[in-house]
């Protein structure tokens, strides 16, 4: 049986993720494929145990490395729980956020050693890497906008209280690891609408799959 193959969609707080990977899934499953939908963090059952300590903030009076490692801990349950067995019988898993939100969330504006972050990534994913990354790059003002309008009257989580310099800097980050690795990351603008920006992440996936990603991030090429 053929190996599948894992997406990761990463980006701001309110980039359209979840939408975006509903979208995609829908896609792709018209085309016949397995897939399968997941998160971060969560995922499986011992992640999702994690999950509600992690964005209700329960954690937050303990440090960043603490997060660090919870997170970790989720992901090494959910990429032995679900990711590796579903790769591994060929189908299309989509998560929303991977490794690269704990570079950027906990690695840059959390302050934590790049060392100690790479060698909890190394030990947590023990091998399972993204084939794609797809950055949804928007403004983080209107991202926060479009958080508020989705949540309603729902509290903020963790991250999205945050103040807004923080989640600039987050973009730029997100931003440079587009650049350090074209092959694997798009980054996709997801200012305009769902649909446009759908046809977008569908082209990515299918250059992906094909093998011709590489110069499809204008940003990298840039560098």
């Amino acid at each position: 049986m053929p190996r599948g193959f894992f997406i990761t969609l990463e980006g701001g707080e309110g980039a359209g993720k979840s939408t975006q990977i509903r979208l995609l899934a829908e896609h792709l499953r018209a085309e016949g494929r397995d897939v399968v939908t997941t998160r971060e963090p969560g995922g499986s059952p011992g992640a999702e145990a994690v999950r509600h300590v992690l964005l209700s903030g329960a954690a937050e009076p303990f440090g960043p490395t603490l997060e660090a490692i919870l997170f970790a801990a989720a992901r090494a349950d959910h990429v032995e729980q679900v990711i590796r067995p579903a790769v591994a019988r060929g189908a299309v898993v989509l998560c929303d956020r991977f490794i690269d939100s704990s570079r950027v969330y906990q690695g840059v504006t959390g302050g934590l050693d790049p060392d100690f972050m790479a060698a909890l990534e190394r030990i947590t994913v023990n091998g399972v890497m993204p084939d794609l990354t797809i950055i949804l790059d928007i403004d983080p003002e209107e991202g926060l906008r479009r958080a508020v309008e989705r949540r309603g009257e729902e509290t903020a989580d963790r991250f999205e209280k945050e103040a807004l310099e923080i989640h600039r800097r987050r973009r730029e980050a997100f931003l440079e690891i587009a650049q350090r690795e074209p092959r694997r990351c798009a980054v996709i603008d997801a200012t305009p609408p769902a649909e446009e920006v759908a046809r977008a992440v569908k082209e990515a996936v299918a250059r992906s799959m094909s093998g011709e990603l590489e110069g499809l991030n204008k940003e990298a090429q840039d560098v």
